[in-house]
């Protein structure tokens, strides 16, 4: 194990490098990602895997994007994209959008401020059901002032503004979609037509999809010929392409495959702080009938008895070694505003059973396991199909538990039904992971009372009126003070523990070295795909067969 951690402080040292400088400027190349999955739709209101929002910010431009420090309060931070510049008005409640003169639709059409106008309406339709209901709440409407403003008027001032106009919204051809209707689009969606400087090519569903260089784009053709991205839907199949030389990227490697990578000289690791955090969620209402609480967990002593039942410093050192850390709350460090200090409910198993005691929790018979009354003191745990790092911890969690006098089912399900169960509120507990974006805002839909009920994604329904205006405070306030006020938050979600949060695992992206690579985004390694580059003499066979095609 220590030969392996001296490895990976090599390989971070190197996945932290700009290859880019100094390569052979002169374009062409194919990049193969391996994929886990297919993305399932490439219409980005509906985009929410990693496969979907890989493909779609390729095709796809945002008015500005967000800068490599993840800094998303100030604009200064963003960096042009459809939109060459934008002004304010003076109260702060108008921000105006110039569009890009050259930009043009794939298909050669001019964008004009109409199709900004048009992409908000239909974000905002509730009859497509999409995804950043949340985001876009703040903004009242979006008119156009000409055919290259468009204007976005925003109903208070919050430090969020410009994160929500700018980089919330990838922006749509109207003249493509306004004549579909749009409670058919989920089904329907025809072909991508996009600005972003790659086009699609090919959509195999399920097997692959191709995306290649946009020759005249606005902003500069990719340095890339295309990227494809390869579909293996099982994690062997999918790491043995990168090994075997069938893709040239994999981005969810294994603490275990970094020993394998280093036998193969024409790899490297790239190691990035990770984006996403793994929980056991509480079931807060009871399954049976969701107007009552719980019968176990809508006791708040008895969440708390459990979270400091479990050792989570433990169960990452056993299934991710140095490649996790445990959370401070429902949020990643990867953002400037998250106080690393910051603590969740601490293990300790003496106070944890005392509580268990004084709420009628006693542990009876020689197994000793906990009763209350006529009722054991045991649930089901719902564990992912698809998560080996959660397969393994169910079982680590069961036995911790066992010894406080817990008894714990484990029930692993294949991620359709695990998330059919939990829409339904048809459980008791299950292992989650959130994925977060350019900043901490998802914890409001999948922490608040406003991601209760349908289309929420607050599925053990925690409300609690006080973290939802803290939580909102810290959003609202300033950079001088947004990170006081997000601790002050998780430390009151912290003491109520809806969830016991479990590992932060760090992002492990297995590249061939021939690929040169621009700085990636903790949150979004992808998003300077375009500017990656192969130099001319490491082009292999397979691109040369691919541009014959």
């Amino acid at each position: 194990m220590k030969k392996l951690l001296a490895l990976s402080s090599i390989w971070w040292v190197l996945g932290c490098t700009d290859f880019s400088r100094g390569a052979d400027r002169e374009p062409g190349g194919t990049l193969v990602i391996s994929a886990l999955a297919d993305p399932g739709t490439l219409l980005p209101p509906f985009a929410t895997t990693n496969e979907a929002k890989q493909i779609t910010e390729q095709i796809y431009d945002y008015l500005a994007e967000v800068g490599s420090g993840l800094n998303t309060l100030d604009e200064k931070e963003f960096r042009p994209a459809l939109a060459d510049r934008w002004r304010w008005s003076s109260d702060s409640l108008m921000l105006a959008f110039h569009i890009n003169p050259r930009a043009k639709w794939h298909d050669g059409k001019d964008v004009t401020a109409r199709d900004v106008q048009f992409t908000f309406a239909l974000n905002k339709d509730p009859a497509l059901g999409g995804r950043l209901s949340t985001e876009l709440a703040n903004i009242d409407s979006v008119t156009v002032t000409d055919s290259l403003t468009a204007v976005f008027w925003f109903r208070q001032r919050l430090p969020t503004q410009f994160l929500d106009a700018a980089a919330q919204m990838l922006i749509l051809p109207a003249h493509q979609l306004e004549t579909i209707p749009v409670d058919s689009l989920r089904q329907t969606a025809p072909p991508p037509i996009g600005t972003g400087r790659f086009r699609l090519r090919r959509w195999d569903k399920g097997a692959s999809v191709e995306l290649v260089a946009d020759t005249s784009n606005y902003r500069g053709r990719a340095k890339l010929n295309r990227v494809i991205w390869s579909v293996a839907t099982e994690f062997t199949m999918a790491a043995t392409r990168l090994f075997s030389g069938d893709a040239d990227l994999f981005d969810v490697l294994r603490p275990e495959n970094l020993r394998e990578l280093a036998r193969h000289r024409n790899l490297r690791a790239i190691i990035l702080p990770g984006m996403d955090y793994a929980f056991l969620r509480f079931n807060l209402r009871d399954p049976a009938n969701a107007q009552r609480p719980h019968p176990l967990f809508g006791d708040r002593n008895l969440r708390r008895a459990i979270t400091m039942s479990i050792n989570r410093r433990t169960l990452v050192r056993s299934v991710l070694d140095t490649f996790a850390v445990v959370p401070v709350g429902p949020v990643v460090r990867a953002y400037p505003t998250t106080d690393p200090r910051g603590e969740q409910l601490p293990f300790d198993s003496a106070r944890a059973g005392h509580l268990l005691d004084s709420i009628g929790w006693i542990r009876r018979g020689a197994d000793g396991m906990r009763a209350k009354k006529n009722r054991d003191l045991a649930f089901t745990l719902v564990v992912p199909a698809s998560s080996l790092n959660r397969i393994r911890m169910g079982p680590l969690i069961q036995e911790q538990l066992r010894r406080m006098g817990i008894r714990v089912h484990l029930e692993q399900l294949d991620g359709a039904t695990q998330a059919d169960r939990e829409v339904r509120g048809a459980f008791d507990a299950s292992l989650d992971a959130w994925i977060m974006g350019s900043s901490p805002d998802g914890t409001k839909g999948a922490w608040t009372s406003s991601g209760i009920g349908k289309n929420g994604v607050n599925y053990g329904s925690y409300a609690n009126s006080t973290f939802d205006a803290l939580l909102d405070s810290a959003l609202w306030a300033g950079p001088a003070h947004a990170r006081d006020r997000f601790t002050k938050a998780y430390a009151v979600i912290n003491d109520d523990a809806p969830a016991i949060w479990l590992y932060e695992p760090r992002k492990i992206i297995g590249i061939h070295r021939r690929i040169r690579t621009s700085a990636m985004r903790p949150d979004a390694w992808w998003a300077g795909l375009a500017d990656w580059s192969i130099p001319p003499s490491e082009r292999i066979l397979r691109d040369r067969l691919l541009t014959r095609r």
